[in-house]
């Protein structure tokens, strides 16, 4: 698959998960076979303000390529002169959240908001275009509710502003997390352009992507909660074996997590990675309790090296 000048290892791409997409996350992901991943998303008011939480989203792991930013707003004076800047010079793909469910996003008319204002959404689009050479992408949602479903018209709109490629998750910004993803509005939208379609929502299995596949024609498959405690379903998705040992995983990322911050932010910010590593264990509630009561790395890795000799890991491992 190839976005832009971008040509990706696979069609298989971890999303811009808000509070998951971390730098270790990220990592774990690629190495079990991710294509391409996205940060999380990052408001570009905050870059031009020097806000240190945002410049904390905006790193990479070592080999981490292709990687792709997500970036929100509403401002495209304020897109043109962050981008332009060239804080975002690491990254190979620049993508316009133009999805984002949440009240305290779309509220601003920011995120999925934006999907109600088309020409706003436009003219941020080509803000971005003009002030980079790196593919721009969009992600966007069905429609705003039952009532207002545009996603056909606005992918064409982003492809003529410029966009390089566009998501559609296929589920309304009423919907927010809740009932199916609408796999017939990512076929018509594959339809409608003809530029790359990633079809997002629903995909937990190597059968959700292929069913994806085959209802759509997408060119590519974003994967978001499915991959949340199970970096290793990319390695599901591409038929090859995980190889690493699940607990090895989770060291793995809290330590390269913490490179990135420190070790306070990286404990407390790990708690719903492992509560979610843990599912499907015996006695996960257990674990999932304990892990909150921890406050250094050395006491998690005391519990992993604990819970990987018990009896309690036949169902993880």
């Amino acid at each position: 698959m190839k976005i832009g000048n971008i040509e990706l290892k696979n069609k298989y791409i971890l999303a811009p998960l808000a509070g998951i997409a971390d730098v270790g996350f990220r990592k774990v992901c690629r190495d079990a076979g991710a294509g391409l991943s996205f940060t999380e998303m990052v408001s570009c008011k905050g870059l031009k303000y020097n806000n240190q939480n945002s410049f904390k989203i905006l790193k990479k792991a070592v080999n981490e390529n292709p990687c792709g930013v997500q970036i929100f707003g509403n401002d495209k004076d304020v897109f043109a002169e962050t981008v332009a800047s060239g804080v975002f010079d690491a990254f190979d793909i620049i993508d316009i959240n133009m999805g984002c469910p949440v009240a305290k996003v779309a509220g601003k008319g920011e995120g999925a908001r934006l999907m109600l204002n088309e020409e706003l959404a436009s003219e941020l689009i080509k803000a971005v275009v003009a002030n980079t050479d790196k593919p721009v992408t969009v992600k966007f949602r069905k429609g705003w509710d039952d009532t207002f479903v545009n996603a056909v018209e606005f992918a064409i709109m982003c492809e003529q502003s410029g966009a390089a490629a566009v998501t559609v998750h296929g589920r309304t910004r009423a919907q927010m997390y809740t009932g199916k993803a609408d796999y017939d509005i990512i076929a018509r939208v594959k339809d409608a352009v003809k530029i790359p379609v990633i079809g997002n929502g629903d995909v937990f299995s190597k059968a959700d992507a292929e069913r994806m596949e085959r209802e759509t024609n997408c060119d590519g498959i974003m994967i978001a909660r499915g991959a949340i405690g199970s970096p290793w379903i990319f390695s599901e998705l591409l038929d090859i074996p995980y190889t690493k040992n699940k607990f090895d995983t989770m060291r793995e990322h809290i330590n390269i997590f913490e490179e990135s911050t420190d070790e306070r932010f990286a404990v407390i910010n790990m708690r719903k990675h492992f509560s979610a590593y843990f599912k499907g264990m015996k006695n996960c509630a257990k674990y999932r309790s304990a892990i909150n009561t921890l406050a250094t790395k050395k006491e998690i890795f005391q519990l992993l090296d604990d819970l990987e000799k018990s009896q309690d890991i036949e169902e993880l491992v």
